[in-house]
């Protein structure tokens, strides 16, 4: 709800929206409705790409309405388009096209060069397994869902938030040492 800039919004201010004898659509446009989808506890990581924090909230958007199938599907595609960035545009051994193309093959990938923390292999297992059952076979319960957020957001973490927060720690460091005493 915002104020209508073409009304007299600031006596709808000064009596307070329940006192107002008119219509309240005289004072205000409405943006939308609350409803379910507006409870999603679950906020994205800090310093994502747009693209990726977008098919977050849309995730969570699902979990928060008890859609586990389709919020299972979800992470697995942030998942996606997260390790996908990942990955070296040279050849590579051991990368081929179609470990660049399939999640399955791309974690695994990641983890034996390094470029994943070891300690996300297990709980990765859960991307592959649940995120291909929310798509193709319909049984996500809340807590396979709930498995797929948390490895979700852990993996954006150290992709996109730990690395961005660490380069501005580095860079107020850094102004604080060359600045004249």
């Amino acid at each position: 709800m915002s104020d209508r800039a073409e009304s007299d919004y600031q006596h709808a201010h000064k009596v307070g929206l329940l006192k107002v004898e008119e219509s309240l659509n005289n004072f205000v446009d409405i943006k939308g409705h609350v409803s379910l989808k507006d409870s999603a506890s679950v906020f994205p990581p800090e310093f994502l790409p747009k693209n990726i924090e977008a098919v977050f909230q849309e995730g969570a958007t699902c979990l928060a309405v008890g859609c586990y199938n389709a919020a299972g599907t979800i992470f697995r595609l942030c998942v996606d388009l997260a390790t996908r960035s990942m990955l070296p545009n040279e050849d590579v051994a051991g990368l081929n096209a179609r470990t660049r193309r399939d999640l399955g093959l791309r974690l695994p990938w990641l983890f034996e060069s390094g470029r994943l923390p070891d300690s996300l292999k297990e709980l990765s297992s859960c991307i592959k397994e649940d995120g291909n059952d929310g798509a193709h076979t319909g049984n996500l319960t809340e807590e396979d869902a709930s498995d797929l957020v948390d490895f979700t957001s852990v993996l954006l973490e150290r992709i996109y938030t730990e690395p961005e927060r660490l380069r501005l720690a580095k860079e107020r460091r850094d102004a604080r040492r060359t600045k004249p005493t």
